[in-house]
């Protein structure tokens, strides 16, 4: 099973022809969408449409938003009991896209601060499962259940995002360290890194805390460090009507092809076709491919070849 430790939330998604300058108020070109989100939430319903068993582990709010999020993970098979009511209300999102499908949040954490890693039990940290974080929750309650996860040999997943204040400490119980390329640039400056090409940045990370650091770079695919072996990635070309949760869909296909028993290169060539197929859709969630929608379009994109040189 793959337990998913982290945020659920709403996302109010605005389609707008160009991004507001300070000051400047913009108008939708059509109407605004609201679909439940939450990096952990779009993480576990990315991993289940990748066939894995799934379960959440988080905070809501005693309200219609909070609801909502639960009754969307239990209608996808996904199970919520680890989900815990919190004072504050459910978080909530903000995110504009523009005519080319970039997008930008402004992210209100809302209940998702007050999740805490003693809400997941021990008995799930085993060597059958994989514990899938982000950071969107408090660092010290992710670190907590990475450590645990890492005591009893569970595989652990760590998508670093946001990244920001993400420190060395971090990296020591990640199996699995998973960041965009804006992301590891923060990652990098956070831990004195100088390099910026990206190869260059995951080989220094994966020494650093030991684990398979992996970049994704959008429409360039990705490119990962494991063992001092450098890859490179492909991903499907498309046309992107919304780039939101493709990062997401990232992770959660990659933990669910690894839970399935694919090699973790196997797990990245389908992750990297999950989330480029995301992108065809509008919201983090509505978008997200089933396991046989990545196989019908796998042969279309070159396996990871041999190690490259760096």
């Amino acid at each position: 099973m793959i337990i998913v430790f982290g945020s659920l939330g709403i996302d109010m998604i605005m389609p707008v022809g160009h991004f507001p300058k300070p000051g400047e108020t913009v108008l939708c070109t059509t109407d605004y969408l609201s679909h439940p989100g939450g990096k952990g939430s779009n993480q576990a319903v990315a991993a289940a449409r990748g066939g894995a068993k799934v379960a959440v582990v988080g905070k809501v709010g005693d309200d219609s938003f909070g609801r909502r999020c639960i009754n969307n993970l239990k209608n996808q098979s996904i199970w919520a009991s680890g989900i815990g009511i919190s004072e504050h209300p459910t978080g909530n999102s903000m995110i504009a896209v523009d005519t080319s499908g970039n997008n930008f949040s402004i992210v209100a954490p809302g209940a998702n601060l007050d999740a805490t890693s003693d809400q997941v039990p021990d008995e799930v940290f085993t060597p059958r499962n994989i514990i899938l974080a982000q950071l969107e929750i408090p660092q010290q309650e992710t670190f907590s259940v990475l450590a645990r996860a890492r005591a009893g040999k569970a595989v652990t997943i760590l998508n670093a995002s946001p990244a920001g204040n993400m420190t060395r400490e971090g990296l020591k119980n990640v199996d699995y360290l998973i960041v965009n390329e804006v992301e590891a640039h923060q990652l990098a400056h956070n831990l004195g890194i100088t390099e910026t090409d990206p190869r260059l940045i995951a080989k220094i990370i994966s020494q650093t805390g030991n684990l398979a650091c992996i970049i994704t770079l959008e429409s360039k695919g990705s490119v990962a460090v494991k063992d001092g072996e450098t890859y490179v990635v492909r991903t499907l070309p498309v046309e992107a009507v919304d780039s939101t949760g493709a990062g997401d869909t990232f992770s959660g296909v990659f933990a669910a092809c690894l839970q399935a028993g694919f090699d973790w290169l196997k797990a990245m060539h389908y992750a990297g076709v999950g989330a480029a197929i995301s992108c065809l859709g509008m919201g983090a969630q509505e978008g997200m491919p089933f396991l046989e929608d990545i196989e019908q379009h796998i042969g279309k994109v070159a396996p990871p070849g041999p190690p490259k040189p760096v």
